[in-house]
């Protein structure tokens, strides 16, 4: 089940909320649209299950053209952040609820039903009604709606934001396989990078309405296209400085070097970027640059260390493994990776990594 967009693009009044989108996703895939809040995501979705038609453009769905066909005449699942459920239904009535709109017979309701609520452990909970429910379980629910239809386009726009911390990674941990082998396209939102890493599959990266690179999610993590595709794939943001390379070394800060090896770069200015997590307290066993930053905030969890310091005018990041006595508003040495570093030109491109 294919899903292309072809040059699509949507303004209200005089914004434009998507620039001209170019993108045909994975087929029987997860894909991920991944971008900060208001970069378009939601749009992008609506679009996609056509509950909003594109200005201009056009949207494929399995080598068929479906802009302007309604989302009540496409085969389509969408799954919202907040738990919308049917209140006065039972969950049983909640999960086949589009299994009696398209007419189905009784038998195949119960079937159908009575497999998605085992494999989504809610059978002890078919006669309840959703106020009766745990978040985690309103949300399973509004989940086994969509399974039980088998749709061929499934779409998850933030569906884990409002659980907590543990619901959260289990139905992470669960949202891939249950999707496995459906034969569907499946397309989730979310505004974090970690999140989309763990879910792995393709992404979207997207910026002020522009889907900005596509691909493998590790890929984009390890190359991403531009500037903007790194900040969005960046949690803490990521770091960025104006370096010059000179006669093979990266200068900072006219007093900061380090080597240019193997980057085959001519000389001129560079925007260099690095996450927070290759900015460390800690020198470790390699050959990193130390860096003298004043203390801005510090925040410490039970696993590492995140600080938030000024380098020489420049608002950075450092996030290090374990706890760190660290004072606020004092000068203290960080290490950089310069190994991790990633080198944008021109239009913000990357040209090394």
């Amino acid at each position: 089940m294919t899903l292309a967009l072809k040059n699509v693009i949507k303004r209200v009044g005089a914004d434009t909320h998507i620039h001209a989108t170019n993108v045909e996703l994975a087929a029987n895939q997860f894909n991920i649209l991944l971008g900060t809040t208001l970069a378009g995501k939601t749009t992008l979705m609506q679009l996609m299950a056509g509950l909003q038609t594109p200005t201009s453009g056009e949207v494929w769905f399995n080598g068929k053209n479906v802009t302007g066909v309604p989302v009540q005449k496409r085969n389509v699942s969408f799954v919202h952040q907040q738990f919308i459920n049917y209140p006065h239904f039972s969950v049983f009535d909640n999960i086949a609820s589009p299994l009696r709109v398209a007419g189905a017979s009784r038998k195949d309701i119960e079937q159908r039903v009575g497999a998605v609520a085992e494999l989504l452990r809610l059978t002890p909970m078919l006669g309840r009604r959703p106020g009766e429910l745990s978040g985690g379980q309103q949300q399973r629910t509004a989940l086994a709606r969509a399974l039980v239809k088998d749709s061929d386009l499934v779409l998850l726009d933030e569906p884990l934001a409002n659980l907590d911390y543990k619901l959260r990674e289990e139905l992470r941990d669960e949202l891939p396989r249950l999707f496995h082998d459906r034969g569907c396209t499946v397309v989730y939102a979310t505004t974090e990078p970690t999140e989309a890493l763990l879910l792995g599959g393709y992404s979207a990266t997207m910026h002020e309405g522009r889907v900005t690179q596509f691909g493998n999610t590790a890929d984009i993590y390890r190359r991403p296209f531009d500037l903007p595709t790194a900040k969005v794939f960046s949690d803490p943001p990521i770091n960025v400085a104006e370096v010059r390379l000179t006669d093979g070394k990266f200068i900072f800060n006219d007093q900061i070097s380090w080597p240019s090896t193997g980057r085959g770069l001519a000389d001129g200015l560079y925007r260099m970027a690095v996450r927070p997590h290759f900015v460390t307290l800690d020198p470790g066993a390699r050959k990193h640059v130390k860096l003298e930053g004043r203390v801005l905030v510090a925040e410490l969890s039970g696993s590492e260390s995140t600080v938030h310091f000024d380098l020489g005018g420049l608002a950075w990041v450092s996030q290090s493994q374990g706890i760190h006595a660290i004072e606020v508003g004092k000068m203290t040495d960080f290490f950089l990776d310069t190994d991790q570093c990633l080198y944008f030109g021109e239009n913000d491109q990357l040209m090394a990594a």
